[in-house]
């Protein structure tokens, strides 16, 4: 089955609320839920893949593995979180056709300065904006695909205020970005002021224990947002989880043993009858 088109799903959808997924179990009880179309950002993934934070110590290639492995799990569109691009504009050409030949609808670049890290943590810096613009133009250049999207993110908010983070983004947008993302708002009043101010899609992070106010989706959207993403949600969650289970083990007391997914409820959601199915079709009587 072909995966959709995500700018078909942005366009028919007002707003589309996306999930981060950290993995391939992640994916597919997102897709389970009902969700048209999924994000994969790189503090869940290396986090879960390689039990490190997301300040750029893993690059494409560590990352790409992981983008693969989720990928498999579904056939939901998706939109990727592409960091900096790894590097200047060749390596952003290079993460664009990489991910575009994954199969992946929509990619995100961003202005930080290298190593990044999560938009929401202290320490970070953006580069000056004609690079960022020439990296811009550079995703928009290497796509082969026509409907795959090229979102620019800015984080210079943080860094340089709200008004050089809206001029950056509008010179991005004028530079050939399908959408934009101005990182980390930290009011109604500021969420307003971006929501109001451009005319492509935009994308809202209301990231738990970060700088941006959180509203409910509806809100968010009457705010001028068309995409809204609950990037770490899923990977938070999941960490308390297991530490509480871990906790229990450790105490001896099991007071929450059957309190996870039930066994045959597990195999249902990885698919077990149909990989059973095809066991019984094909294998020889012989094995």
């Amino acid at each position: 089955m072909k995966r959709g088109s995500f700018r078909q799903v942005v366009a028919s959808h007002d707003p589309l609320v996306l999930i981060g997924a950290h993995d391939g179990l992640s994916a597919r009880l997102i897709e389970q839920a009902g969700y048209p179309a999924f994000f994969i950002g790189g503090f869940p993934l290396v986090g879960a893949r390689y039990g490190v934070p997301d300040i750029g110590i893993k690059g494409l290639g560590e990352i790409a593995a992981g983008v693969r492995d989720i990928l498999g799990a579904t056939n939901l569109p998706v939109l990727m979180d592409g960091d900096d691009g790894y590097g200047d504009v060749k390596n952003v050409f290079h993460t664009i056709r990489t991910y575009e030949d994954m199969g992946v609808g929509a990619i995100m670049i961003e202005d930080q300065t290298w190593p990044k890290r999560c938009g929401h943590m202290a320490g970070k810096n953006v580069v000056d904006a004609a690079f960022m613009i020439d990296k811009v133009q550079a995703a928009v250049g290497a796509r082969r695909d026509p409907d795959t999207m090229i979102v620019a993110r800015t984080d210079a908010r943080t860094v340089h205020g709200l008004d050089e983070a809206l001029r950056r983004a509008r010179a991005y947008v004028e530079a050939g970005a399908d959408a934009i993302f101005v990182e980390a708002p930290e009011t109604e009043e500021e969420l307003a002021i971006v929501g109001g101010a451009f005319d492509v899609p935009q994308l809202a992070n209301p990231l738990e224990g970060g700088r941006t106010p959180i509203l409910p989706p509806e809100r968010l959207n009457e705010l001028g947002f068309n995409v809204i993403i609950y990037g770490i949600s899923l990977i938070l969650r999941i960490t308390r989880t297991m530490k509480d289970a871990l906790e229990d083990f450790r105490s001896g007391e099991m007071k929450q043993w059957g309190t996870g997914a039930g066994f045959e409820e597990y195999k249902q959601i990885v698919g077990f009858d149909d990989w059973a199915s095809a066991e019984k079709e094909y294998a020889s009587a012989n094995e």
